[in-house]
């Protein structure tokens, strides 16, 4: 009693040829090999999509890589900058002392 083999096939997906092979060392699993116009586009493992093949046609368009370490500084100034001027503790603003009547709903005893 051997392994059982799934045979190739080949259909059609839109305009793509989809064309199912075994893959090698497997038993059941296939892999998709996409073809437009008899030139080979792709392949995937599972079956696809006209989606997927139109987007194995066409991918999108990646923008230029920005190198992270330079576009990124956190943390540093920028060339040229002043240094940061220290910050007053009282910003214009006093503080006054609560009168001893005011409370905020907190409870300071243990008993919960």
């Amino acid at each position: 009693m051997g392994i059982p083999v799934v045979e190739q096939r080949r259909f059609m997906v839109g305009k793509y040829e989809i064309v199912a092979r075994p893959i090698p060392g497997s038993a059941h699993m296939l892999r998709y090999a996409i073809l437009l116009g008899g030139k080979h586009i792709g392949a995937m493992a599972s079956v696809p999509t006209e989606s997927d093949c139109r987007f194995l046609e066409k991918p999108p368009v990646i923008p230029p890589l920005k190198i992270f370490s330079v576009t990124n500084r956190p943390g540093r100034p920028k060339k040229g900058s002043r240094p940061p001027q220290p910050a007053d503790s009282s910003n214009g603003m006093r503080r006054e002392p609560l009168p001893p009547d005011v409370s905020f709903g907190m409870r300071l005893s243990d008993d919960r």
